[in-house]
């Protein structure tokens, strides 16, 4: 498997997985005209067209037979070309001396506070491939191209993932809240703001702090928890450094996840190697490894071993990432080392 920068020919393919990842995945709406054009710009972020408030780095995930089964992006910043809306929440407190009363009410507070920053977004991967090291190579793969190109992406990268929801895709936190100001689905208003639609939001919505206590239990309930499906996404991030604090999505109030840039545990961990063709040897661990280049960047994941400045793979591995012994790539292990 190779994660590689997305082509115009690719659309078919990512058109095929759009339809299949159901609703919460906002950014990868089956649409062919917005994904043509998604495609279009990522084509010019990775030749180095684009400001960073535009740019939108699409990979896919690609098998050895060039069949494409897998997408992941990360935007370069969110909020610079039109607002990035989030609720942070926050506890108003009320008090009574005479009363002897003392009441903390959670509170919603809309904010733009992560505008600038990176985003993770828009990772899918057929149900048919989910096995292996094919999630976390498609996931990962994300920030040695991170690494590799630090002065492309912000002080920090956020994570918008999926809330909850129920079998028909109903979300108790859309329905106790959001329905009352869009008056539509769920699914469509995820929709629009998946293609680009974003403006309602800023139109509809109130601006004054929510009092989480008008709300019902169920929706209450799911304020900052992720859907059965993301736990082992979240999981992953929060391996790399990511946490939650405190800001969740207007619509079905999953989590915001952030991190630091410079402290994600592969951007930090990373390192420029030459490769070395051979034998890993039976003790090898898996590698992320990166040929180091921009719109011809291939990244993989597969057994190595580091010795004397060099990291040894396999000769198919070398294929893969279309380099020769003696070529510098950039790499760092899988997963944290316990």
């Amino acid at each position: 498997m190779i994660v590689r920068p997305v082509r115009s020919a690719d659309l078919p393919a990512l058109i095929d997985l759009a339809r299949s990842t159901g609703a919460g995945l906002t950014t990868l709406p089956a649409n062919e005209e917005r994904l043509a054009h998604r495609v279009g710009w990522a084509e010019k972020a990775f030749r180095g067209e684009a400001e960073r408030a535009d740019a939108d780095y699409l990979f896919v995930l690609e098998d050895d037979a060039g069949k494409v089964v897998g997408i992941s992006a990360v935007a370069g910043a969110v909020g610079l070309r039109e607002p990035w809306y989030n609720y942070r929440v926050g506890l108003t407190v009320s008090a009574s001396q005479e009363l002897n009363i003392h009441r903390q009410v959670p509170t919603l507070f809309m904010a733009n506070d992560m505008t600038g920053n990176s985003e993770l977004c828009s990772l899918f991967l057929h149900a048919d491939h989910r096995t292996g090291l094919n999630g976390r190579l498609l996931s990962k793969a994300r920030f040695l191209f991170i690494a590799e190109f630090r002065e492309l992406f912000g002080d920090k990268v956020i994570a918008e993932m999926r809330g909850m929801s129920d079998d028909r895709g109903r979300s108790p936190f859309w329905e106790s809240l959001g329905r009352h100001f869009f008056k539509m689905e769920f699914s469509q208003a995820d929709y629009l703001t998946g293609v680009g639609n974003k403006a309602f939001i800023a139109e509809l919505m109130p601006k004054f702090p929510l009092y989480t206590c008008f709300l019902s239990e169920d929706a209450r309930a799911v304020i900052g928890r992720v859907h059965p499906d993301t736990e082992p996404a979240l999981a992953m991030l929060k391996a790399e450094g990511f946490s939650y604090q405190g800001y969740v999505d207007i619509f079905d109030a999953g989590p915001a996840i952030e991190a630091e840039t410079a402290k994600i545990r592969a951007v930090q961990g990373s390192q420029n190697l030459v490769l070395a063709i051979g034998t890993p040897g039976d003790d090898a661990e898996p590698f992320l490894i990166h040929n180091r280049k921009r719109q011809d960047c291939r990244i993989t994941a597969a057994p190595a071993r580091l010795a004397a400045g060099t990291l040894v793979v396999d000769p198919l591995t070398a294929k893969r990432l279309r380099l020769s012994a003696g070529d510098q790539v950039r790499a760092v292990t899988l997963s944290a080392h316990r």
